[in-house]
């Protein structure tokens, strides 16, 4: 039937997700095969010693010899889901790089287009116009301090002194002598103890 508005879905599963899975796929395929192989061991051996134990010796050999092959079998197994599982690592290793390398690239082409939008001679004139208006500003608080006249300058000198004099006024001292002895509070005779008159 086909698509229905003809147009092709893109997936998103790269070349490089495709072999990290055929890749585990062999990995998976040469485990069960390991573990086929450690079972067969286990059996042979299991064999071996019963045809011993029934007097069949070059049986037996016969048997260990082919164990023998197998086992190195075994070995050659382990080593190549090794190899696997490294390519498998480098792989996604180098997707990983991939990305980085390019958040770089998109960042340097940001970078580029600001630098492009912002040149060296365009942050210089507007540092120089910010010096000038600072230049301005200054030569107008001049101007302004400046008109000021004599009387001016006295009549806020002399109100400055009058905030200070008022900070550094200090209270009164009272001009009556102050008594040589606290007099001393006499107690109270007779009088009766809480309990009692709570009591009575």
């Amino acid at each position: 039937m086909g698509n229905l508005f003809g147009r092709k879905r893109r997936s998103r599963v790269t070349e490089q997700d495709r072999a990290v899975l055929q890749l585990k796929q062999q990995r998976d395929k040469l485990r069960q095969y390991q573990k086929r192989l450690s079972l067969g061991l286990e059996r042979e051996r299991a064999l071996a010693r019963q045809l011993l134990r029934d007097g069949k010796k070059e049986k037996a050999m016969l048997l260990l010899k082919k164990k023998r092959y197998q086992e190195q079998l075994l070995d050659k197994t382990e080593n190549q889901i090794s190899n696997l599982e490294r390519m498998v690592q480098d792989i996604e290793f180098t997707q990983i790089e991939m990305k980085v390398i390019e958040g770089l690239k998109i960042g340097n082409e940001c970078l580029n287009k600001m630098h492009q939008v912002m040149s060296i001679e365009e942050v210089e004139r507007i540092i120089g116009e910010t010096q000038d208006a600072v230049e301005y500003q200054r030569q107008i608080d001049e101007l302004l301090a400046g008109s000021l006249t004599e009387e001016d300058e006295d009549a806020i000198l002399e109100e400055l002194n009058a905030i200070t004099q008022e900070q550094l006024e200090l209270p009164e001292v009272p001009s009556e002598p102050l008594p040589e002895k606290i007099p001393e509070v006499s107690p109270v005779k007779n009088r009766p103890k809480p309990e009692l008159v709570a009591a009575s």
